[in-house]
């Protein structure tokens, strides 16, 4: 870390609602990849690494071969489920990259959820294997209703109102009417129509549910000394971070620490390792599939005290250009699309250049957490050269 690796390009397909996408889960990663590879001002032929997570379908040997990269001396996946793998990518491809085993390597995520099925769906089954033989038994099979019950336990907790998962609603959909390629560009959302929507799973209403998406996101990491003389300012990965605590990441909601979006470890790490602050930060991008485990994982990351939680992200202090902290900046899962998270790495590289549709003054230091809610955490932090 601290600056060994940078990104020097970043992509994606156009982002499209479920199952209006012509071209198909991989059609639209090689279009990401082909998207990031020009940005750095590269060939295909130069990447020679390839990181993804919870990927089963786009595999680097048959993107290798259709891409036409000329070789490949790369290639991982993170343990674990869920979009907690997002910043665990980066991560991994910046170790290819530090330790020499790859020059040029890509970490993406695709998601065709029209092709494949729902991803947020609660599917029947037969048998309930490892966590879940816990809890579809009782009837709990969605990450919506996973997440709605550590939300209220944290909420009862800390006396904190629906506001403040509103607050966070409002500042993805506030962003994403500046961004173009967003799903909910003119699509505003006001307070008002915010509580009129329907429950999904209480404390849940709609508006603080990601949608479902076709698209695909990807960037390119390498080392300073090759990124020097391509097309784009070279963006440094500062710190990264994957971890669980002791009994964090426990079955049936048994964490230590629950409710719990597995990011105390991370976020250590991540101070640890860079040097600076929560207070230091300049723009912040975190994976909402919901908008509770945003609140706890913000909480567990060091920018607030749980019971500080709902004035810290009250008042307009998530809103770019001026707000205390922007979240977000180009609509999030929720209000750009959901790409598993990925595109929430290509914002926050995105606000270090200067090239938000949503920009901050002047970043220096531009923070991705990935998934909360499921285990085990991880963040990534970029920073200015």
């Amino acid at each position: 870390m601290k600056k060994r690796a940078v990104v020097a390009g970043v992509g994606e397909s156009t982002y499209y609602e479920r199952g209006r996408a012509a071209e198909s889960e991989f059609q639209l990663a090689c279009t990401a990849i082909q998207n990031a590879v020009a940005d750095a001002g590269l060939q295909l032929a130069d990447i020679d690494g390839f990181v993804s997570y919870m990927e089963t379908r786009n595999d680097p040997m048959r993107l290798a071969t259709a891409l036409g990269c000329k070789q490949l001396t790369y290639t991982a996946q993170p343990w674990g489920g869920g979009g907690n793998g997002m910043a665990s990518a980066v991560m991994l491809a910046d170790a290819a990259v530090s330790g020499g085993y790859a020059k040029h390597v890509v970490a993406f995520r695709a998601l065709a959820q029209g092709q494949f099925g729902r991803f947020g769906q609660a599917r029947g089954s037969g048998y309930a294997p490892g966590n879940a033989a816990f809890s579809a038994t009782y009837g709990l099979l969605s990450p919506a209703q996973i997440c709605a019950l550590q939300t209220s336990a944290f909420m009862a907790r800390y006396g904190i109102s629906q506001e403040a998962l509103c607050d966070v609603a409002m500042a993805c959909y506030h962003h994403a009417q500046s961004n173009p390629r967003a799903i909910r560009y003119g699509k505003p959302l006001t307070r008002e129509k915010y509580h009129a929507s329907r429950w999904i799973a209480e404390p849940f209403h709609l508006y603080d549910c990601c949608p479902e998406n076709d698209g695909a996101a990807a960037i390119v990491v390498t080392t300073p000394e090759r990124a020097r003389d391509l097309r784009k300012k070279p963006v440094p990965i500062l710190a990264a971070s994957q971890g669980l605590g002791a009994g964090d990441g426990a079955g049936a909601f048994n964490e230590r620490t629950f409710p719990t979006a597995h990011k105390h470890v991370v976020g250590r790490a991540i101070w640890e390792q860079s040097g600076v602050t929560p207070a230091d930060l300049d723009v912040v991008q975190f994976y909402e599939n919901f908008t509770g485990p945003v609140l706890i994982a913000m909480c567990e990351m060091g920018l607030a005290p749980p019971d500080g939680i709902e004035e810290f992200v009250a008042n307009g202090r998530l809103l770019a250009p001026h707000g205390a902290l922007p979240l977000n900046t180009s609509g999030g899962n929720i209000g750009e699309a959901y790409i598993h998270g990925f595109e929430c790495v290509v914002e926050a590289v995105r606000q270090v250049r200067g090239e938000s549709t949503a920009q901050v003054r002047d970043v220096e230091l531009s923070l991705a957490v990935a998934g909360p809610g499921f285990a085990p955490g991880s963040a990534v932090l970029f920073c200015a050269a």
